[in-house]
């Protein structure tokens, strides 16, 4: 599907991909705007599932030059997808899913108790074995570096929250794919510990425009320059917090997997006895990494949007209610081999609450083992767009290789 492209000034411009019948909310456009005009941004995308964000543009894509901008990231460093062919079919699944939603919900903690402090139940109370011995093999080491440095950044419950869900749009989901094949896919990131690096640097940012006498019209703009410490520094700990999300599906994947064979042995599930034997597709949708686009050597920050190099698998979901798909990427360069990242919302979570009802959840997650209470009101599938029509609108950028139907659904909310 062509593109559109939004002139800004001075030859800049935004190339924008948006899904027919859904138009670019203003807010979300000036958003675009304001980032293109930054002297050091080379590039700004947008993908169909494209709406406003705090920060920054939610389904945006930034190529820049020698600087790089926290809040374009955002707090939710690293959030991404994993799925993995369970190996097993349809028609072996138990006709009552309800037991296999108890047992997932009791293998990965997920939601958000007493504020999220101590016996926070989204958080592990006693850490597992396995996780601490992972935690202090591969994360803790460059954690404390960084903390030398920014002990700020510190955040008592990190550990726990290895292997653990969140709350909002996060999921864990068993889903039927065209051929009826079923597949366990994830959804989560950095947890606390990626939202404390996130803000703490976003606030830096701000601090370090005062300290220039660099004055932004969008204060969410600030930026660090390549050469400084700070610069350096906040890449170092959006890459740790990157690979605590990667890390952090991985457990939880490998946590559900076991929790299935447990009910495997009881006779109540079939054994997925073959995954492991089946690489998982894990990819980011909120990062910055370093890449080379049409000759140049570039920092690109992906909110809410995957890289879709050619040839590279990734994972489009849908809402709790909708398809998702298993993608592989074309290669787009004018993309900037990029993709969504998913929906996109047509709606705040706040409006949802004030427009949709329980009995709405109940309606539009027909034949979806879930939570259909208030605490997911939220994320009810009527406040995303329609991802057939995102999907319609990037079809340059993707290949559809699976589509993906859930038949269950774990959510985690405040309580």
């Amino acid at each position: 599907m062509p593109f559109e492209v939004m002139e800004v000034e001075n030859g800049r411009h935004v190339k924008m991909w948006l899904p027919e019948g859904h138009d670019i909310e203003e807010q979300a456009r000036n958003q675009l705007i304001s980032v293109a005009k930054m002297p050091f941004v080379r590039d700004v995308c947008c993908m169909p599932d494209v709406h406003v964000g705090m920060g920054a543009t939610i389904g945006s894509v930034i190529a820049t030059e020698r600087a790089v901008m926290p809040a374009a990231v955002g707090v939710d460093i690293g959030c991404g997808m994993v799925a993995l062919p369970l190996n097993i079919n349809a028609s072996q699944l138990p006709d009552n899913l309800g037991l296999v939603r108890k047992v997932i919900e009791k293998a990965v903690p997920h939601g958000r108790t007493n504020n999220g402090q101590e016996g926070d139940l989204g958080a592990w109370g006693k850490i597992p074995k396995g996780i601490e011995k992972l935690w202090a093999s591969e994360l803790l080491p460059s954690y404390d570096r960084l903390l030398k440095r920014h002990p700020k950044l510190k955040h008592k419950f990190a550990a726990n929250h290895l292997g653990t869900l969140g709350t909002g749009n996060h999921f864990i989901e068993l889903c039927i794919d065209e051929n009826d094949g079923v597949w366990l896919m994830l959804h989560s990131g950095s947890r606390g510990v990626g939202a404390k690096i996130g803000g703490y640097f976003i606030r830096l940012a701000k601090e370090d425009m005062r300290i220039h006498h660099i004055n932004l019209e969008d204060k969410d703009l600030s930026y660090f320059s390549e050469g400084t410490q700070w610069f350096d520094d906040y890449l170092e700990a959006v890459g740790w917090a990157q690979d605590f999300a990667w890390t952090n599906r991985d457990v939880m994947v490998w946590n559900t997997v076991e929790a299935l064979f447990g009910l495997a042995a009881e006779g109540k599930f079939p054994y997925p006895v073959e995954s492991c034997e089946v690489e998982a597709i894990n990819c980011h949708h909120n990062y910055v990494t370093r890449e080379q686009h049409r000759g140049r050597n570039v920092l690109v920050t992906r909110k809410g949007a995957v890289q879709a190099r050619e040839g590279t698998m990734g994972i489009i979901p849908g809402s709790m209610g909708a398809r998702s798909f298993i993608v592989r990427g074309r290669g787009h360069k004018a993309a900037l081999n990029s993709c969504s990242h998913g929906a996109g919302r047509i709606m705040s979570r706040t409006q949802a609450e004030k427009t949709f009802t329980v009995e709405d959840v109940i309606a539009q997650t027909e034949g979806v083992e879930c939570h259909k209470g208030e605490g997911v009101i939220d994320e009810i599938p009527g406040s995303y767009k329609d991802i057939d029509a995102v999907m319609a609108a990037q079809t340059d950028m993707v290949e559809i290789v699976h589509t993906l139907k859930q038949v269950l659904c774990v959510k985690g909310w405040k309580k």
